[in-house]
């Protein structure tokens, strides 16, 4: 039976939008479930500006209540040098960097170019390298962005090639608006294999129009076997107007073992966790598998 990886996104994309604040406690109980239900990277924070990004301020404290050692893996967000700062202090094994493949995207979401985002984590990638940390790299708007519209396939090949070229071991390749469907996933998938590897790409995709789904079977049909998501469907890109949340980790987990894919997760201890959290949050999960099943928990 193949394994497919799963990225749990929930506990720092799908909680970084939330207006409400979410404490300590109910962080820390996330990130416990989600590790129960037999996930093992979970994204667990983001050393981002609290200014910009209220929701991520305690991630220092996230991190160094987890255990850093254990089988689980806890990646963080890093934009730059300060937010490296904070991981090395943190002592995290694997962090994250974001970029873009929409000029305008970019200068929104990090008031930078796509070309200075990049020389900006070079000196990141060149630190964690000699600190033994592992970095992953993210591409949004890789199908569309809610400023320029449709993003030409070349334009995300260029800026996953620069990132695996700087040291980035997996590239995830993100959807942050949700606009793609299976022919310009195809089409994008296409032209970022020629410059990187497909084993080391990931699929990241957004719900909005309801083709997440499709579009996760289609990465898998052209080879991808690592996808990220959110539990109870959370989140959504704070700077991407309209945008809803990430795909559901139960759907993904559904579908993957009906196609017979090993993932290594309990769909019922985690549909259990989507509704812990949906609860805490005051709704439903957004969810359909976690919905369909209901809540077991009292």
């Amino acid at each position: 039976m193949q394994h497919v990886n799963i990225v749990e996104v929930g506990p720092r994309d799908g909680l970084q939008n939330e207006k409400q604040t979410i404490d300590l406690a109910t962080k820390l109980a996330l990130i416990q479930r989600l590790a129960d239900s037999g996930l093992r990277t979970i994204e667990a924070g983001a050393f981002v500006s609290p200014q910009w990004v209220p929701q991520m301020a305690d991630s220092l404290a996230v991190l160094q209540a987890l255990d850093l050692s254990g089988p689980c893996n806890y990646p963080v967000l890093v934009p730059n040098d300060k937010g490296m700062d904070a991981a090395l202090q943190a002592g995290v094994r694997e962090i994250a960097v974001f970029g873009a493949a929409s000029e305008a995207f970019s200068q929104k979401n990090i008031n930078a170019s796509i070309s200075a985002s990049l020389q900006r984590f070079e000196s990141v990638i060149k630190r964690a390298d000699h600190a033994g940390i592992r970095v992953r790299g993210y591409v949004s708007c890789v199908v569309g962005c809610p400023y320029e519209g449709a993003i030409a396939p070349r334009k995300v090949a260029e800026v996953a090639r620069a990132l695996a070229d700087m040291g980035c071991y997996e590239i995830s390749l993100g959807d942050t608006i949700g606009v793609g469907t299976p022919n310009s996933v195809t089409d994008m998938l296409d032209a970022v294999s020629a410059q990187v590897p497909m084993a080391q790409l990931a699929g990241h995709f957004h719900d909005t129009y309801g083709m997440a789904i499709a579009n996760i079977h289609t990465a898998l049909q052209a080879g991808i076997r690592t996808f990220d998501s959110s539990v109870a469907g959370l989140g959504g890109c704070p700077y991407a107007r309209g945008a809803s949340g990430n795909v559901a980790t139960e759907d993904v987990v559904y579908l993957l073992h009906g196609l017979g894919y090993d993932t290594g997760v309990d769909l019922a201890r985690l549909a259990d966790t989507s509704w812990f959290i949906a609860t805490a949050l005051g709704r439903e999960p957004g969810s359909k598998y976690a919905r369909a099943v209901g809540r077991r928990e009292a």
